[in-house]
């Protein structure tokens, strides 16, 4: 039963992932979506192993085609300049699962703390590979700073906010999910 269990709701945040990526506000370069909260759900609630798994599951689908990114899908978004976006939220779930998991408990600031995590781990990859692809790939390099003025900081306080959101949720759904 609770392997069981476990496939769907690893099925039920890939979904949610897919539908965050179409439920966005419309900024230059890089939209603001809520694939951030249903990513950070998903470690949150499913922890490091379950969670990375649901997102990896997600990327795999839109890797193999299937429109569900924010610009499509298919192999060539490999080197479409916000891949690694995707990247980071996959082992951001894991990083945010895996500090729930050490720290223990149904606490608002642990689910916070993780959300806080994942977001850095998000925008590292994402800044990191956006500055290789324009750099080696369409040879339009950009400088540090102005790459993190323009793909970190416009996206904090919305992305802190669902940090919020998502500690929230996760301190009273995980209680119902897992009992």
């Amino acid at each position: 039963m609770r392997r069981t269990k476990a496939m769907i709701l690893c099925a039920l945040f890939a979904a949610l992932a897919a539908v965050g990526a179409f439920l966005r506000i419309p900024v230059p370069l890089v939209p603001f979506t809520l694939q951030f909260l249903f990513t950070n759900l998903a470690g949150l609630l499913l922890g490091k192993k379950l969670g990375a798994v649901s997102v990896g599951v997600y990327v795999l689908l839109g890797l193999m085609g299937l429109p569900i990114f924010t610009g499509g899908g298919g192999i060539g978004y490999l080197v479409h300049p916000t891949f690694g976006y995707l990247i980071g939220f996959i082992l951001g779930a894991w990083v945010a699962g895996w500090f729930v998991q050490r720290r223990g408990g149904n606490r608002f600031s642990t689910y916070l703390w993780a959300g806080f995590l994942n977001m850095g781990v998000v925008f590292l990859l994402g800044m990191v590979h956006y500055f290789l692809i324009a750099s080696y790939y369409i040879h339009s390099p950009i400088g540090v700073g102005s790459l993190f003025l323009t793909f970190c900081l416009p996206f904090l306080p919305g992305d802190i906010a669902l940090s919020v959101l998502s500690a929230v949720l996760a301190r009273r759904l995980r209680p119902i999910i897992w009992k």
